[in-house]
């Protein structure tokens, strides 16, 4: 007797992401749900930055006694089930009308769910280099998959200009949805492969979190329910004997596997809404205090070595050219406003160095705007606008003469080879000018600028210790809410 062979079930992975056999859309919502969304992609925007900060807790937690701690595993299984949700919802899938609840727990009522099998321990050297170094072949694919893995430059006008796809999902749903409007039904083929899709995305995601040690699998589970694995959706009553399960018909493709219905996920107790702002104002005081840190030692560091021998912290010589007759500093121009202690306070002394190539006289002089506006006036000249910007061309006929013979200059310096003016700003609107010594057209000169800016010191310490103490405030928050979540699960 011939026997048959069966093609063996794949191993269910530990990320179970799970929605309902069918989707049910209207034909034109899916315009708006762009719309719709922005409240649930402002929160996730909060809520991925917490996940990022316990993330981080995490691994530390995992590499000093190899678990993850059960109140971070279930916030950031939430953060994950949040956004499955509203991915299923917007345009990761387009599978359904019902708006998703803002939650972190599992909704039974809802058609999309997710859940991730806490693991009772975890290697510890893996945390080390699963999320960056072994999570590389997977991040590839994700990149095409969900965006930035499609990317179109062109050039027109002398300006680059980039356009962004969307990735896979997001055209695949796209597809799904105009069909939907033209025929009323959305298409099964592609449900399951959308579904597939971003099954693996959440796969990488809970890989990359440290929630698992299993490495993702290369291999698209289709459809909603995954081959082999438990059903996160929960059952309704039992059936009577002989009959079919209520509700678990699967319409298309027949899913492999055994789909044994499961109770609901129990969601442990404690993270309610308190608990969830608690963290997540604690986590993004915590990204904050990291950049005031960041930007306390970096400005002390660059007060410290970035000076020259004259306490002088100078920028990089550059180039200036003019056709006309002057290259204007509009970048340079002060107005103080009456406010006397902002030059002397804030940019302290200030030092041009001009530097011309071979016998070229140059010459470099700060004055009142006013002043140099009626000196330049009816002559061509170069705007510098700062960087970033092209510079603007203003058309003149005449030229304004030698700058040398003019008494207006509250600073000034001219002569070939390098030359230096030392300046002490004070209350005034001020516009400083590269021209030649002479005044005729067809002006090029390097300059470097340079100021001792007196009060880095002082910003230095204080973003310092501001960020320490907004670090010490974020801790207190976010243990505060772990120890909350803890007593809650435990009680």
């Amino acid at each position: 007797m011939a026997s048959t062979t069966h093609a063996p079930i794949p191993t269910a992975y530990p990320v179970h992401v799970d929605a309902v056999d069918q989707p049910a859309v209207s034909r034109w919502l899916w315009l708006v749900k762009w719309l719709l969304a922005i409240p649930h992609y402002v929160v996730l925007m909060f809520l991925w930055a917490a996940f990022v900060v316990l993330s981080v807790v995490a691994l530390f937690s995992i590499l000093f006694t190899g678990r993850y701690p059960r109140a971070i595993f279930d916030f950031n299984v939430g953060v994950l089930r949040w956004w499955w949700r509203v991915t299923y919802y917007s345009y990761g899938a387009l599978a359904t009308d019902r708006y998703p609840p803002f939650t972190l727990a599992d909704d039974p009522s809802y058609p999309a769910h997710l859940e991730v099998d806490y693991p009772e321990h975890l290697s510890r050297g893996l945390a080390l280099v699963k999320w960056w170094l072994l999570a590389i072949p997977h991040y590839l694919v994700v990149a095409v998959l969900v965006g930035g893995g499609t990317a179109v430059a062109w050039q027109a006008d002398d300006n680059t200009r980039w356009a962004f796809g969307g990735g896979l999902v997001g055209l695949l749903a796209i597809v799904a949805a105009v069909v939907v409007a033209v025929t009323g039904a959305y298409p099964r083929p592609l449900y399951d492969l959308l579904l597939g899709l971003n099954r693996w995305v959440l796969r990488v995601a809970a890989y990359a979190a440290l929630m698992t040690d299993e490495y993702p699998p290369f291999r698209l589970d289709q459809g909603p329910h995954e081959p082999g694995g438990r059903m996160v959706l929960p059952a309704p009553a039992p059936p009577a004997p002989g009959s079919a399960a209520p509700g678990r018909g699967v319409t298309g493709p027949a899913v492999a596997g055994p789909l044994a219905p499961a109770a609901p996920p129990r969601t442990r107790g404690g993270w309610g809404a308190g608990s969830v702002l608690s963290v997540v104002v604690g986590c993004v005081a915590a990204l904050t205090s990291l950049a005031l840190v960041t930007g306390g030692v970096a400005t002390l560091v660059a007060d410290s070595v970035a000076r020259d021998d004259d306490g002088y912290i100078v920028s990089q010589a550059e180039s200036f050219t003019s056709e006309g007759s002057a290259v204007l500093f509009s970048d340079l121009e002060l107005d103080t406003a009456g406010a006397s202690w902002v030059p002397e306070r804030l940019i302290g002394d200030v030092r041009v160095t001009v530097t011309t190539v071979g016998a070229d006289e140059a010459f470099f002089g700060i004055a009142p705007a006013i002043d140099v506006d009626a000196y330049l006036e009816g002559a061509g000249y170069t705007v510098e606008q700062g960087p970033g910007l092209a510079p603007r061309e203003v058309v003149g006929s005449t030229e304004p003469g030698a700058p040398t013979a003019e008494s207006f200059w509250e600073a000034s310096a001219s002569g070939p080879g390098t030359r230096e003016l030392t300046w002490s700003p004070r209350d005034g609107s001020w516009s400083a000018v590269l021209m030649n010594a002479d005044g005729s057209t067809n002006v090029t000169a390097d300059v470097a600028i340079g100021a001792t800016l007196p009060w880095l010191t002082q910003l230095g310490v204080g973003l310092l210790v501001a960020g320490l103490v907004l670090a010490l405030g974020s801790v207190a928050l976010i243990v505060l809410a772990l120890r909350h979540v803890g007593a809650g699960a435990r009680a």
